[in-house]
């Protein structure tokens, strides 16, 4: 019979929130190189699920716009710019952990052009090859 594990054996466990958590850091330092200087001040997070003003109402929900991704908010007054990207809807699109951290780059690249007023290919020329 086995004893208990001795701690150094036991892995540490990463929630999934945490490992999207680590999906979205990974992808800001991957921009980072290029667009340091103008990503210092943005603040980048995390929301389960998009707030409902922004996924409409009604039918028109059913032939509208897709449930987003994320969002980009410029700085205004005291608060800093910001990129929101949301944990559920990209779960939910992905089959498999590389897909999951391939849609989380794309969401973080597409906001932080939003927010750059650039298009997404110009913030990673890679993004054109994947879509």
């Amino acid at each position: 019979m086995r004893g208990p594990l001795a701690p150094q054996q036991v892995p540490i466990a990463r929630s999934r929130s945490e490992r999207f958590d680590d999906f979205v850091l990974d992808a800001v330092d991957r921009l980072k190189p290029r667009w340091g200087d103008q990503l210092a001040s943005v603040e980048f997070s995390v929301e389960e699920v998009p707030p409902v003003s922004e996924l409409g109402d009604g039918p028109g929900r059913v032939g509208g716009e897709p449930i987003p991704f994320g969002r980009a908010r410029a700085a205004a007054g005291s608060d800093p710019a910001a990129v929101v990207v949301y944990r559920r809807p990209l779960e939910a699109r992905a089959r498999d952990r590389d897909t999951l951290g391939a849609l989380v780059h794309d969401a973080v690249v597409e906001q932080v052009a939003s927010l750059l007023g650039l298009s997404p290919e110009t913030v990673d020329p890679g993004y054109d090859d994947r879509h």
